[in-house]
């Protein structure tokens, strides 16, 4: 191999368009998923203080996000319900005229084309906040998979594109693939939370979500931080239950999980740059520390690099647009 003087890689960085061409890793608005926040109401669009730029949005303002989202040359959407009213059994969660399944018939009236994925959990419908049915020993695994599957059954009813089971109950991706095929639902695809971890950078969600549980936590059922082989597990589970897209979830602080998942499995990756992550970024943006727009594009060219397909990131909006005005040149 050649060395110094004859080998000087910084010739592959002098310029813009050289750089361009050498790039190992590009980051395109087609890997991006933005979340998107619907209660219920009329003319609400209140921003949710700890993910600044982002809101809860009542039906009749949901279009305008839609179209925004949509203009911005992004491809899909998360969509995150809050009911009107909560039950222990989350009653909500699966209701036929319920917010989410509202939410997907105004996405899909508005932007056909546009890929609506759904989170199917009970954490933000049931009045103590954890994500299944509980009983004297905490949230009981097997009662919740039937609610898990009534939800995804209404989703796609109602015209979701993706279903994206986030409870962590074991075999929930199963369950719900039983009763999609049972019901001609077979060509609904399963975005399975695979290997979703008990984390503090959900923080900021749970505010937006009103889904912090009113008694203990979610330790139980969500995967301890210092795990990644059981995570290669998970994934392995949801899979042979019928899992078509795996996440990781969150992104920033698992970038190895990602690339060892990525290293074991050919399915589509998701990676869920989460709310924690992002609010950090614009914090320090809001007190002049750093350059937000250029630290996302970082982050997020990072999670696509250790291995991720796809990114979910409420980042999305602002970094679609810095990679349009950069095509746009």
């Amino acid at each position: 191999m050649s060395k110094f003087p004859n080998l000087r890689l910084r010739r592959m960085r002098r310029t813009d368009s050289i750089r361009n061409l050498t790039r190992e890793t590009s980051l395109s608005v087609d890997d991006l998923i933005c979340p998107v926040f619907v209660i219920h109401g009329q003319n609400v669009r209140e921003e949710i203080t700890p993910i600044p730029g982002y809101y809860h949005l009542s039906l009749d303002q949901l279009p305008r996000e839609i179209n925004e989202i949509a203009n911005l040359g992004i491809h899909a959407v998360l969509l995150f319900g809050l009911p009107d009213y909560k039950d222990p059994q989350g009653s909500g969660a699966y209701a036929s005229n319920g917010i989410i399944q509202n939410a997907i018939r105004v996405a899909k009236r508005e932007a056909p084309g546009l890929t609506v994925v759904t989170d199917v959990c009970l954490c933000e419908y049931t009045n103590h906040g954890h994500c299944g049915i509980l009983d004297d020993s905490g949230v009981n695994n097997d009662q919740t998979l039937g609610l898990l599957s009534r939800i995804a059954l209404s989703h796609g009813e109602a015209g979701a594109d993706i279903v994206a089971p986030s409870a962590m109950m074991d075999g929930q991706v199963g369950a719900i693939r039983a009763a999609l095929d049972k019901n001609n639902l077979s060509d609904l695809p399963i975005m399975a939370y695979s290997a979703k971890y008990a984390s503090s950078f959900y923080d900021p969600f749970r505010v937006a979500a009103d889904s912090t549980p009113i008694t203990g936590d979610r330790r139980s059922y969500q995967m301890d931080s210092g795990n990644v082989r059981e995570a290669m597990r998970e994934i392995r589970l949801d899979l042979e239950e019928g899992a078509d897209i795996i996440m990781i979830k969150p992104a920033l602080a698992y970038l190895d999980v990602i690339a060892r998942a990525r290293r074991e499995f050919e399915e589509p990756l998701c990676a869920y740059n989460v709310s924690g992550e992002y609010s950090m970024v614009k914090a320090a943006e809001h007190l002049g520390w750093i350059d937000g727009n250029h630290i996302a594009l970082e982050v997020l060219t990072g999670i696509k690099r250790a291995g991720a397909d796809i990114i979910i990131s409420y980042h999305a909006k602002e970094v679609a647009q810095m990679l349009q005005e950069a095509h746009s040149v």
